[in-house]
């Protein structure tokens, strides 16, 4: 007979299974740091998750937005964990709009003095 399925799993077992994170202890310590809010609120590892929470992590390849749509307490397969979320993320910014800031052409070699002194004003620094 199969046990019932769970209505909550905690936060950091969710985010490991999901693969937001790649080890448990990883998804526990960010966390711990605030890296890590459900619905705007910074939790703690232990605090559950159900069907219908907004998932907001931190992670090293920057902020991935889910909700949840399924709960998974063991990690699986990609193919499997993508089936308990909706990944609400924004696109990255293309390659032009990063490299555009208004300052410098890329690859136009070293600022001179001026050009330093101006990217300092632009920043608030002088």
């Amino acid at each position: 007979m199969k046990p019932p399925a769970p209505t909550s799993v905690r936060v950091d077992a969710w985010t490991w299974a999901i693969r937001l994170y790649p080890t448990r202890s990883a998804a526990s310590a960010a966390c711990k740091a605030g890296h890590v809010k459900v619905d705007g609120v910074s939790v703690k590892p232990s605090r559950p998750v159900r069907i219908g929470d907004t998932v907001t992590a931190y992670t090293r390849g920057g902020e991935r937005i889910v909700v949840v749509t399924g709960l998974i307490e063991k990690r699986t397969s990609a193919s499997v964990a993508a089936a308990h979320f909706d990944d609400l993320t924004p696109a990255p910014p293309s390659k032009e709009e990063r490299s555009t800031n208004g300052l410098r052409e890329a690859g136009s070699g070293r600022p001179t003095k001026r050009d330093r002194r101006l990217v300092e004003r632009l920043r608030g620094r002088r």
